[in-house]
């Protein structure tokens, strides 16, 4: 079915989006998942008729109507296809060492909404909790959720990957992005380069972002981050809290890549 695109500007002030995983660019209709629908129908109010915006996760999105609300069940009719906002160029990983209380939903929610394609959350030798506490807590369903509502928010189409944690040595393993770059406190006795280097460097398809936890990286972590390729750099002569570094550096390396 040929739809119109729909332009983007003047939609967000009366639209509400919803996010629908299994919505087909090709597809008429489409059932909200029983979250998605409740809060549609429960919180927001909406009825059949009702304008909406849907989007799938993976770039599409669409200007919709409510066409049936049954209990906890809500299909909506596609009307045309709507412009989703640009991705950044430069698909950033960050790879974040979990830390304290609620500053990693912080973390997500603003690296989300920064543009970050993927983050994957690391235990390191300064980390307070384990990979096997991560894997069997309700926290990564929780980073999850705050991933979506960040995505609604900012209007990304694209839902990051909040991947399965991992300790830091397996981490260095995995296959590697194009760069990575591991942000080290001004003063370590590393050889350390300014992040700013990279702005005389051809643009990468992809990039991760090491970011140590509160007390920063032990010496036998950036040792063996070096050893397996890692560009130690550094934001600058200030130490920044550990919850500021990550959205720091994003945002630099975004303005590097000509992607804000």
């Amino acid at each position: 079915m040929h739809r119109a695109v729909f332009e983007r500007r003047g939609l967000d002030r009366f639209v509400h989006r919803f996010f629908a995983p299994t919505l087909d660019p090709g597809d008429e209709t489409v059932t909200l998942p029983r979250e998605e629908a409740e809060h549609l129908t429960r919180v927001l109010r909406l009825t059949a008729g009702d304008t909406v915006a849907v989007f799938d996760g993976r770039g599409h999105e669409f200007l919709a109507r409510v066409a049936a609300t049954e209990r906890r069940d809500v299909r909506l009719r596609i009307i045309s296809r709507i412009e989703a906002a640009a991705e950044p160029a430069v698909a950033l990983t960050l790879v974040q060492a979990v830390l304290k209380g609620e500053k990693m939903d912080d973390i997500v929610r603003d690296a989300v909404m920064l543009g970050a394609a993927a983050i994957h959350p690391i235990v390191t030798a300064r980390t307070e909790t384990t990979v096997a506490a991560l894997r069997t807590g309700a926290r990564l369903d929780r980073w999850r959720r705050v991933a979506l509502a960040s995505v609604k928010q900012s209007r990304r189409a694209t839902l990051p990957d909040i991947r399965t944690p991992l300790h830091f040595e397996d981490f260095l393993d995995e296959p590697a992005a194009a760069i990575r770059l591991m942000l080290v406190e001004p003063g370590t006795s590393a050889a350390v380069e300014p992040i700013g280097a990279l702005r005389k460097e051809p643009l990468p398809p992809d990039a991760a972002v090491l970011v140590g936890p509160e007390g920063g990286w032990t010496e036998g972590e950036w040792t063996a981050a070096r050893d397996h390729g890692v560009r130690l750099v550094t934001l600058g002569h200030r130490t920044l809290r550990a919850d500021a570094v990550p959205i720091a550096a994003i945002s630099v390396l975004q303005f590097l890549w000509n992607d804000l």
